[in-house]
């Protein structure tokens, strides 16, 4: 999320929209969403009631901020277990052991909900700053990547008259 954004994440029947701490509600915060595709299945089915917007308010005063560079997930049928730490080799293999500093345990719905969050944020950093390249080495030389693949022309002598 960036710095002064919310997030509207949905959960079963209603959809919520987060707001920051900082960030003051809205008066009516239960208003009637516009069917979009995404609750176009609610409105093929009579009896359903179309899905609710239910601000909730967050308070991140107790939050910790920690920075990752390295993550591995790794679960049970019931829950997903998601490791962070701070890989101080981030090229290439790493010869020490990662350490893990921060672990979250959560269930396969959250789980689900983040990715949707994750997803929408990183589209829209994606479409204002560009592509986000996960190839360290094509990131950090994509100038050496690019002459790697390019086809090698040999280098041509002056003309001698």
């Amino acid at each position: 999320m960036f710095p002064s954004e919310s997030q509207t994440v949905s959960s079963q029947d209603k959809e919520y929209f987060v707001a920051k701490s900082s960030e003051k509600p809205e008066k009516d915060t239960e208003q009637p969403q516009q069917s979009t595709p995404a609750t176009a299945p609610a409105a093929e089915s009579p009896d359903r009631q179309p899905q609710q917007r239910v601000q909730v308010q967050i308070d991140d005063s107790k939050a910790m901020a920690a920075y990752a560079n390295f993550c591995r997930v790794t679960g049970s049928p019931e829950e997903l277990i998601i490791d962070f730490g701070l890989n101080p080799q981030p090229f290439g293999v790493p010869t020490e052991p990662i350490p893990v500093t921060h672990r979250i345990i959560t269930n396969f719905y959250t789980a689900k909900r983040m990715l949707h969050a994750l997803t929408l944020t990183i589209q829209r950093h994606e479409a204002t700053f560009g592509v986000l390249e996960t190839d360290v080495q094509k990131r950090v030389m994509p100038g050496v990547m690019q002459r790697a693949q390019a086809p090698q022309k040999p280098p041509q002598s002056p003309a001698t008259p």
